[in-house]
């Protein structure tokens, strides 16, 4: 009698070497494809030989586009309208329900507040860090510590920061960091962090706010530096310093830097679900739109209401990224 093990590890290894071979026989196509273009596109001359070279530099973008973003976004917007298979349209029903069911508010209103804080308090605490920065020695140095976090993945982020809020029942020892400073402030039994209604929101918060504020500070720090020394020198014989030096002269100056990071991080904090997803799972008030998305769609298998939160999400990131288009052309047409 065959060995169950042995039966299972060569259906496993036959299964790979068949998958293997398919990635294969693509990449082969794909080089045979591409070959083919440069050829043609080496052998064209005369009035071929411009509209030749836009198919061959532009083409592969624009199918790679129409594959990987346009084509999608359409599917997802039909699935919006359609049942929970995808197999007959619904109307405006799906949205209907995002809007009027009660658990469904309370995300959104939940994603509402996200986006609110994070961005404020990570951008707020980016400039108070870049305008520090700029004042002490071996700034690259302390730079470098605080924008270390941005190397770190959202999921890595949060498994370091479960530590930070690990809880053990009374009597047990506690490991969690934080529990051991409030317990060292002299409170006897902490809470479980992660259970606490609202509180573990804003816990969840400070884990990309402490992931984001590399990025917002080494932005806003470039941005400072770029002021024009002749301004800065004009505003101190003037007898600015200090807060007033900060509040007429740094933060107007750097304006559209600001609100291009706040409205960066906002677009950040929207898509939010990796933090989400492995701290809570959703659980405990603390679902947001991104990761309702994904549970309506793939642990409830109804893709079409999770096809019409990703629309609501899609139409909320939209006005932030043509704001952000709009300033950086702006900035481009000052410069």
């Amino acid at each position: 009698m065959s060995d169950p093990s042995a039966v299972l590890a060569d259906s496993t290894l036959v299964d790979s070497g068949w998958k293997l071979f398919l990635v294969v026989q693509v990449l082969a196509v794909f080089l045979a494809v591409l070959l083919f273009v440069f050829f043609v596109a080496g052998r064209a001359t005369g009035r071929f030989e411009r509209p030749v070279a836009i198919v061959v530099l532009v083409g592969p973008a624009i199918v790679l586009l129409l594959v990987g973003l346009v084509v999608p976004a359409i599917r997802t917007i039909y699935l919006g309208f359609s049942n929970a298979s995808g197999t007959k349209l619904l109307g405006w029903k799906n949205y209907v329900w995002a809007f009027t069911t009660p658990g469904i508010q309370d995300i959104l209103v939940n994603t509402l507040l996200w986006i609110i804080v994070a961005p404020v308090v990570t951008t707020a605490l980016g400039l108070t860090l870049a305008l520090l920065a700029d004042k002490v020695r071996g700034e690259a140095a302390y730079k470098s510590l605080i924008f270390m976090p941005m190397a770190i993945s959202f999921v890595g982020a949060s498994i370091i920061w479960k530590f930070v809020y690990d809880y053990r029942e009374p009597g047990q020892p506690q490991i969690g960091l934080l529990s051991q400073i409030v317990m060292a402030l002299g409170w006897d039994n902490p809470p479980n962090w992660m259970l606490e209604p609202t509180l573990n929101n804003f816990l969840l918060m400070v884990i990309l706010i402490w992931v984001q504020t590399g990025f917002a500070m080494v932005v806003l720090s470039a941005a400072i530096k770029a002021i024009p020394s002749d301004i800065i020198e004009s505003a101190r014989v003037d007898g600015a310093g200090g807060a007033k030096m900060l509040w007429r002269i740094t933060i107007p100056m750097i304006r559209s830097t600001v609100v291009v990071v706040l409205t960066t991080v906002m677009i950040i904090t929207l898509k939010i679900f990796d933090i989400v997803r492995t701290m809570t799972g959703g659980n405990f008030g603390t679902q947001v739109l991104a990761n309702e998305m994904y549970s309506q769609s793939f642990t409830q298998f109804n893709v079409g209401r999770g096809s019409a939160l990703a629309v609501i999400l899609f139409l909320a990131v939209l006005p932030l990224v043509g704001y952000n288009i709009v300033q950086l052309r702006k900035e481009r047409a000052n410069r």
